[in-house]
């Protein structure tokens, strides 16, 4: 395009100093045309490069547990447990070491993500790559997020049910402490007294709140790294990412 826009003007260029002459060459536009191919190959590259970013800084040591965004800590219902423990003397540090054992987990887990985001990125169609091109910000997310949090479940899960299972404190394990205490409750709530107050059960799995928690705190990470690739230039790390994302700016 270039070459055929640069003859016809050859005339006037002729007439003009070398100046005019860059600066018309920089203004040309250039052919920008993206082929099937490069479009699905580029948003591959772009969700694995991304993905990989993602889990490889929640899985090193502090990933979850020192980040105030995806931290992972105790449903709000546990605050009853929480504030009888830190009654016991060095009942806070027992908390916060629940609350860190849950997040090492998380942490282990992360490190096994990745080979289950590629994989299901292998098989993303030509119609599924146009759509995440044109689409939102967080449209790739969205696209692993239907594709692999079921099975990211499966894996996260039974990491975080081994953290619970872990004795605190009396022989008592944080799931056990949750169960008792939402047991209670849900009995108080669930008789007349408590009706006529408007009491309201508590019908929360411990560890499938833990690992949706988990599983949120990845998905953000996933997000933040597929804007980097959409909006910032430098973290387009190949040429092709940067023609096809180039293509959005």
């Amino acid at each position: 395009m270039k070459k055929q826009l640069l003859i016809l003007a050859l005339p006037f260029l002729l007439l003009s100093g070398c100046a005019e002459l860059t600066s018309l060459i920089e203004s040309l536009p250039t052919d920008v045309s993206l082929t099937e191919g490069e479009v699905a190959s580029g948003l591959k590259e772009a969700l694995i490069t991304g993905s990989r970013n993602a889990s490889g800084i929640l899985a090193a040591t502090d990933g979850y547990y020192g980040d105030e965004l995806v931290k992972i800590l105790l449903p709000e219902e546990a605050a009853v447990i929480l504030d009888n423990l830190s009654k016991i003397p060095g009942g806070e540090k027992l908390v916060e070491d629940v609350v860190l054992r849950i997040n090492r987990a998380a942490e282990d887990a992360a490190r096994e993500v990745a080979p289950v985001f590629v994989g299901s990125i292998k098989q993303m169609t030509i119609n599924d790559a146009f759509t995440i091109l044109n689409g939102a910000d967080n449209a790739a997310t969205l696209y692993l997020v239907s594709k692999t949090r079921d099975e990211l479940y499966n894996l996260y899960k039974p990491r975080i049910t081994q953290s619970t299972e872990k004795e605190i404190i009396g022989g008592i394990s944080t799931k056990e402490s949750w169960e008792l205490l939402t047991g209670k409750w849900n009995k108080i709530a669930s008789s007349v007294p408590g009706k006529l107050a408007g009491l309201k059960p508590v019908n929360i799995d411990l560890d499938d709140y833990l690992t949706d928690k988990a599983l949120d705190g990845m998905f953000l990470k996933v997000q933040e790294e597929e804007k980097k690739i959409r909006t910032e230039v430098s973290a387009r790390v190949s040429p092709l990412l940067k023609k096809v994302f180039g293509s959005l700016d």
